[in-house]
């Protein structure tokens, strides 16, 4: 008998552990409707050879939280399970490429092309120095490319994981008479590095304050892509770019005194007021109260960009005024 009764016991305790195991696993398995979030508006995503992607944007792009994706999405496939894109794409998310970079190659098409695409230097495209309409795509613009290096642009550092590389054929330069003697860029390259740029910058809402040159996020080691580049042409012909209001330059240089800039110029505090106007502006420079290889070299870095007809790396009036302008018309928010 208590043989019976402890058989009968221990079945139904079995028989409740069960069912109360299976009732558990019922609820707590994830419904279709279990969280009660209706299904986001949401781009169609397009398919083909290349994968999956969608190019409208649904969030803010003034905030540059902008969710348009260019190239193939890129998801996780883990075994035995089901990734869905049901509430693809979250709204809190922004684009990698936030600056555009331009640099010379100081090497012919052929070596260019090896060495941007074999060795570990690399760019996001390569414009020719050829009159066809071929520019050469060599990294995945989602994807980050070596050409940058140790880089600084107003809050932000290695611009590597943030921009797009665009490398020109072009000679560079070479020292004559201790001088350098800059390449210049032909017509017809200017024009494919025009329509690139404005692609680009328009696609990801690239602000003017962030299309640079190489020399501008490392000037204390790099010139390219050199005076010879036309960065007014850019901006007055395609919008691309920054420039300063020639009324604005005019008027800070009209209230400059000669005499007392030749005296103030080389003081400690004028020098300081000079470093922290470049800083503002956007370079990585410290305040040092001097006219250091840093600060000359950063000066003629921001010439060679706004100043072609002379990039010596003197902080002279004119050099001066362009610097206020700028610093006026593109304030470092």
């Amino acid at each position: 008998m208590r043989n019976s009764l402890y058989l009968i016991g221990l079945s139904f305790l079995l028989f409740s552990c069960g069912t109360q195991k299976v009732a558990t696993k019922l609820k707590d398995l994830p419904q279709p409707s279990a969280y009660n979030t209706p299904l986001p508006p949401k781009p169609q995503i397009k398919h083909d050879i290349l994968g999956d992607y969608f190019t409208i944007n649904i969030a803010d792009p003034s905030k540059n939280d902008n969710t348009i994706s260019y190239g193939s999405i890129v998801g996780a496939e883990p075994q035995g399970y089901k990734i869905t894109r049901d509430y693809f794409p979250a709204l809190g998310q922004n684009f990698r490429q936030k600056y555009i970079i331009l640099h010379y190659t100081a090497l012919d098409g052929r070596k260019s092309v090896n060495v941007l695409s074999k060795q570990a230097v690399s760019a996001h495209y390569l414009v020719n120095d050829s009159t066809d309409v071929e520019i050469y795509q060599l990294v995945d613009e989602n994807k980050r490319a070596y050409h940058a290096g140790v880089s600084n642009w107003r809050k932000d550092t290695n611009l590597n994981d943030t921009s797009i590389g665009i490398e020109i054929v072009n000679n560079g330069f070479k020292e004559m008479g201790g001088k350098r003697i800059y390449a210049p860029f032909p017509d017809f390259q200017i024009k494919k590095v025009a329509a690139l740029v404005k692609d680009i910058a328009n696609r990801y809402q690239i602000p003017p304050t962030n299309i640079l040159a190489h020399s501008d996020i490392a000037s204390a080691r790099k010139q390219d892509p050199g005076p010879q580049f036309p960065w007014k042409r850019l901006y007055d012909e395609y919008g691309i770019g920054m420039w300063y209001d020639e009324a604005t330059k005019q008027m800070f240089l009209s209230q400059i005194i000669p005499e007392t800039f030749a005296i103030d110029v080389n003081s400690p505090a004028f020098i300081i007021k000079a470093q922290i106007a470049l800083k503002l502006f956007g370079y990585s420079l410290t305040e040092s109260g001097i006219w250091d290889d840093a600060t000359k070299k950063t000066i003629e870095a921001f010439q060679g960009h706004f100043r072609p007809q002379n990039f010596d790396g003197i902080m002279d009036m004119e050099t001066w005024a362009i610097l206020q302008a700028l610093n006026q018309k593109y304030p470092n928010k």
